[in-house]
């Protein structure tokens, strides 16, 4: 059985390939696209494979400039202003088309493209940009450029090589393209992992689950348990709760570790279920006031869709006790028509994302209509075109979108430009558009400003990081730590000396290095967008379970994760704050960044007073590791983490951090792992909810 799973071991050395970004000269202001170049700066850090085929046939979105864009600008963000009298006065069709370009202005550019022998799609409502059809070749004469191929860590995508700029004076009259440069769309998903098997927790046939007392048979809320002791051998050899010092006689090197352990039970995945979470994020008070997301409509961006989207999903709530999904509370809108192919959706993977976001959103917000818009592709221009028809639609006021395309490090002002344009149209229309931060940390691996994701670093939209969710040892409840994953090999069928530390994933997040601070961000360090904004749970080892079909079998599947997680548990959140308020809050961010202390939890950088640490004993003497010395290498700026040591079996243990994401930095405030912190309960709901 073949599944589509994340798995992040070889992330270090990807990040490594990202060294290079760092002499590349940045500016922070935004670049304009009729400036010198649009070319992106980041086709230096790529593979050209050539130019593209000129026959190919793609789409591009023509995004027009306003008639007076500086005050649009300062319009949409009075509605986010406290102070301002237009305060969540959301902006009608009326309102938007009074700075639409001219009728002469839209026809000239029109007329442009059919020159170059381009078909015109459509027209969007509002007048501001145009969609038209035609060949790779058509678009470069067009725009006067070449559009080649290019590949980096594994991806390809497509970009212009020369300025990119619309023939004649019609070129005067465009502010964005979007569909020369073109990025691939992919679910930000990360799994749990079993480094000896190299594979994910065994999938459980649903039928198994049913009939052996559901789900606490196979997972556990218990992440950690009470520390002991390890003692490894170079033979392999390894016992807990032995003596701290080596036995006479013993072989040397041996290796004695004391720390806290993750996963104690292996036939359980720490995982969490509905229940757990929504107490976790304090919603049972919310839920007894009737705040669970009636009344709202959640809407997730996806790709391609797939068949058992609504079974998978009722599979799971049956499991749960969760209300089910009927056509009163759950739909599918193809903006294109549905793909091709009906197994497009589970052959790129979009299966899972959707089954995950399906399953969680509703699990969050149970009384919430879903709405799925599937995209029949997955390039930006497919995904901004659904941005628009949602937005257009007003399918709702709480959008979810669990994916990213590029850094923007790498993509450039024609693509980053376009998400902004149709994400600032839905914030002046009173929708929230949240895009999940990434999965790797940090994209520019040690960069001082990091490197945030394409789209989540729009000013007009709220990006969601990460976090982890541990158990106190010898004390009740939780915490959150910030989601950042590392591991060192203590022993693998021999003791491992010196040990050897690597990362495996954690948090997006970062200042973009093309769009400036907003005004809400003002009191936040460097020039640039701040991302994260706020945070919720991602990590696969503190994870959640799905319910999915594989060949015509539905599964229970464990150990999932990923900001896309973490960006539908708050967009649910989100729409209960809807609820509450009885009218649209629009995007979330500024009112977030505007939150006081208590109204949001504060993630802390946390060390457990029984992280793993442990003395190398030697013919030659003994060397001791503390927590900091294991993990050496990979603490960049951390003051805190907490870290256990987990029995993979087949003789490897390794240690396991929580709250360590690559060179980005949990802090309080607001930090860019976890954004300004995560939501809690009426707390947070009655905060925002004005």
């Amino acid at each position: 059985m073949i599944r589509f799973d994340k798995v992040l071991t070889s992330v270090l050395a990807s990040l490594l390939l990202n060294i290079a970004i760092l002499t590349a000269p940045v500016a922070v202001a935004q670049r304009a696209v009729n400036a010198v170049s649009n070319v992106p700066d980041g086709l230096r850090q790529a593979k050209d494979l050539d130019v593209v085929d000129p026959g190919k046939e793609i789409n591009i979105t023509v995004h027009l400039k306003l008639q007076n864009q500086e005050a649009f600008d300062k319009v949409v963000d009075a509605l986010y202003d406290p102070a301002s009298p237009t305060f969540h006065h959301w902006l009608t069709d009326a309102d938007i088309q009074k700075y639409a370009p001219s009728k002469e202005q839209a026809k000239a550019v029109r007329q442009e493209l059919e020159n170059h022998g381009l078909t015109i799609l459509s027209t969007d409502k509002n007048g501001f940009s145009i969609r038209a059809h035609g060949t790779a070749g058509n678009v470069a004469s067009a725009f006067n450029t070449h559009i080649h191929q290019f590949q980096r860590d594994g991806k390809v995508f497509r970009a212009h090589v020369e300025n990119a700029r619309l023939s004649g004076s019609a070129g005067d009259y465009v502010a964005a393209v979007a569909g020369i440069e073109s990025h691939a769309a992919h679910p930000l998903l990360s799994r749990a992992v079993n480094f000896n098997t190299h594979l994910p927790p065994p999938p459980v046939p649903l039928s198994k689950v049913q009939s052996s007392g559901g789900l606490s048979a196979y997972i556990t809320d218990q992440i950690l348990s009470a520390p002991t002791t390890f003692n490894f051998t170079t033979a392999g050899a390894s016992a807990t709760g032995g003596v701290c010092t080596p036995t006479p006689g013993a072989p040397y090197p041996i290796g004695v570790y004391f720390g806290n352990v993750y996963g104690a039970n292996p036939a359980l995945v720490p995982d969490y279920t509905p229940s757990q979470l929504q107490a976790l994020y304090g919603l049972r008070a919310a839920y007894n006031q009737g705040l669970d997301g009636t009344g709202q409509t959640i809407v997730l961006l996806e790709g391609f869709g797939y068949p058992t989207i609504e079974a998978d999903a009722n599979a799971f709530f049956s499991l749960t006790g969760l209300p089910l999904l009927t056509p009163s509370n759950f739909s599918v809108v193809y903006p294109e028509g549905e793909p091709v192919s009906p197994s497009a959706g589970v052959l790129t993977g979009w299966d899972i994302e959707i089954a995950l976001d399906v399953q969680w959103a509703h699990s969050i917000a149970p009384g919430a209509k879903i709405v799925v818009v599937a995209a029949a592709g997955q390039d930006n221009e497919d995904f901004e075109n659904a941005i628009s028809y949602i937005t257009d639609n007003h399918l709702g006021n709480s959008v979810n979108n669990s994916w990213e395309e590029d850094t923007d490090l790498i993509s450039g002002p024609l693509e980053e430009q376009s998400y902004d344009r149709v994400l600032q149209i839905a914030a002046a229309r009173g929708i929230s558009f949240q895009f999940s931060s990434g999965d790797g940390g940090d994209g520019g691996l040690g960069s001082p400003i990091g490197a945030p994701g394409v789209p989540s670093n729009s000013p007009h939209a709220t990006a969601v990081g990460g976090t982890s969710i541990v158990n106190k040892i010898n004390a009740s409840g939780y915490e959150p730590l910030g989601w950042g994953t590392s591991f060192v090999e203590l022993n693998d069928s021999g003791l491992v000396d010196p040990p050897s530390p690597s990362f495996w994933g954690g948090g997006g997040g970062g200042e973009s290095v093309y769009f400036p601070k907003p005004f809400w961000q003002s009191a936040l360090p460097g020039t640039g967008r701040q991302v994260p904004d706020v945070s919720a749970l991602a990590d696969p080892f503190t994870g959640v379970p799905i319910v999915v079909t594989v060949d015509g079998v539905q599964y229970l599947e464990a150990g999932w994760g990923g900001t896309s997680l973490a960006s539908p548990i708050f967009t649910a959140i989100w729409a209960i704050a809807n609820q509450k308020a009885g009218h649209p809050l629009g995007q979330a961010a500024p009112a977030i960044a505007g939150l006081r202390p208590g109204e949001l939890v504060d993630v802390l950088p946390l060390t457990s007073p029984t992280s793993v640490s442990g003395t190398i004993f030697t013919t030659n003497g003994s060397t001791y590791y503390s927590q900091t010395n294991l993990f050496a290498g990979l603490l960049y700026d951390a003051t805190g983490f907490t870290s256990a040591v987990v029995d993979f079996g087949g003789g490897l243990d390794q240690a396991i951090s929580f709250g360590l994401d690559s060179s980005l930095t949990i802090s309080p405030g607001w930090d860019n792992v976890t954004g300004y912190g995560t939501p809690y309960g009426l707390a947070f709901i009655n905060a925002v909810a004005k």
